[in-house]
């Protein structure tokens, strides 16, 4: 066998699709990829508003609910976490930026229908039941609870972080805030949730796909039926002792067994949560760390040490 035969092999591998991911589902992607980056923009917020003694630290209290959000950038990333906030967790998306311009609404806008428009039309100019601003750039100074750069880089700097009004900030997109806005914002206690943490919900459903691969099957496939069936045997077992039926909508819910789609959610959920928890950890514990950005510098530089100290590195 010449050697271009033994690299066509290795080529044809049986595991060779594992190392590109984002595929499409009949070409060995994963459900939820689409979703994954904006749904772990979502999933970090969650876990942040899980802890009232961060959320005390942006003057802010209570749960998601209610929280006036803006979203610049309506992309990928900025659509799907958009979307979940407002439709998931009752949050008021009060602003949208595109790159024709912003619309404005206190009562809080429609992500879908936004998105809609932006399709027909190119842009958002013209939608109805909102205000535009032509200056899109100046809605990220909008009185609002969370600011959520989705699409660009520096969209935050010196120029403009003096006048950033929202205490909490989601860095969605890569560096929207440069060095020297992030030196402002963290003077005037502004807390940014940062982009190495706050947007790794892409790569993480990445992995998934590429376990999904190497394993050959489906994530759910093995034990859905089982599930199904162990629930239907308990709500059985629970209408006979009650004597009564418990409501069709409580069993078609309880009783549905966890397709790739939830398995994929719940990876990426507990990923988000654990990380969150890792970074607060470090940033309530340590003195000489005052930012979260700076506690994932400080995970991810001990991560990489150990992981070169046990290679003998």
């Amino acid at each position: 066998m010449d050697r271009r035969s033994v690299q066509a092999d290795a080529y044809n591998d049986i595991d060779s699709r594992a190392c590109v991911t984002g595929k499409p589902l009949h070409a060995g992607g994963i459900a939820g990829r689409t979703e994954a980056t904006g749904r772990g923009v979502q999933y970090a917020l969650r876990e942040f508003f899980r802890h009232p003694e961060d959320v005390a630290k942006t003057s802010l209290s209570g749960a998601l609910d209610g929280k006036r959000v803006v979203v610049q950038g309506l992309g990928n990333v900025g659509y799907h976490a958009a979307k979940f906030l407002e439709e998931e967790d009752d949050c008021l998306i009060v602003g949208i930026i595109e790159r024709d311009g912003a619309l404005v609404n206190p009562t809080g806008l429609s992500v879908e229908q936004v998105k809609a428009h932006v399709a027909e039309t190119g842009g958002v100019k013209g939608y109805e039941g909102a205000e535009y601003v032509a200056d899109g750039a100046s809605v990220l100074e909008l009185d609002c609870d969370i600011l959520v750069p989705a699409a660009l880089e520096r969209v935050i700097n010196l120029t403009n972080a003096e006048r950033i009004k929202a205490p909490l900030i989601i860095e969605a997109a890569n560096g929207p805030i440069t060095v020297g806005a992030d030196e402002v914002l963290n003077a005037r206690g502004t807390i940014v949730i940062p982009d190495m943490y706050a947007n790794a919900g892409g790569v993480t459903v990445s992995y998934f796909e590429w376990v999904k691969n190497l394993s050959h099957i489906r994530f759910g496939r093995m034990e859905r039926r089982q599930d199904e069936t162990r629930q239907q045997l308990l709500i059985s077992e629970l209408e006979s002792a009650l004597g009564r039926e418990l409501p069709d909508s409580f069993k078609e819910k309880y009783m549905q067994g966890s397709s790739e789609l939830d398995l994929v959610r719940s990876g990426l959920d507990d990923t988000m949560r654990n990380a969150y928890q890792a970074m607060r950890q470090v940033w309530h514990e340590r003195d000489d760390v005052q930012t979260l950005r700076m506690a994932a510098y400080v995970i991810s530089l001990e991560r990489v040490a150990l992981s070169y100290s046990a290679m003998g590195l």
